[in-house]
């Protein structure tokens, strides 16, 4: 396994750093299985609400949290796959290095923050 070490001083990861991450999108990867598996369990019968209008947003929520849990879980998926290829910490569209800051808070992330700021503002 290659673990790239980013050498600027604003990017910089240990191989502590690189573990801390690696260990934080196992469990994040975990936490989305088991949210799925909870969402995908059958959702309350009309019965079971008060009012129809009840069960039919409860049901919309969870499509909507599903959705949501889908795509965090392939964004996690995708930064392990880069962890194991040795190209974790690259920015997608300028191949610079993402600051260290911002992997320890999102740790999926797949650009740097001024490309980020560019890709959510041709959207």
């Amino acid at each position: 396994m290659n673990h790239q070490i980013i050498d600027d001083r604003d990017t910089a990861l240990s191989i502590e750093d690189f573990a801390a991450l690696r260990a934080n999108l196992h469990e994040q990867r975990l936490f989305r299985q088991e949210q799925l598996q909870q969402l995908s369990a059958p959702a309350p019968t009309r019965a079971d609400a008060r009012l129809g209008r009840q069960a039919s947003s409860q049901i919309e929520v969870r499509v909507q949290l599903a959705a949501s849990a889908r795509m965090v879980l392939a964004d996690v998926e995708a930064a392990l796959t880069r962890m194991d290829q040795g190209q974790y910490g690259s920015c997608h569209l300028c191949r610079g290095p993402i600051a260290r800051e911002r992997l320890m808070i999102v740790p999926q992330a797949r650009y740097c923050a001024r490309c980020q700021q560019v890709r959510e503002a041709g959207r």
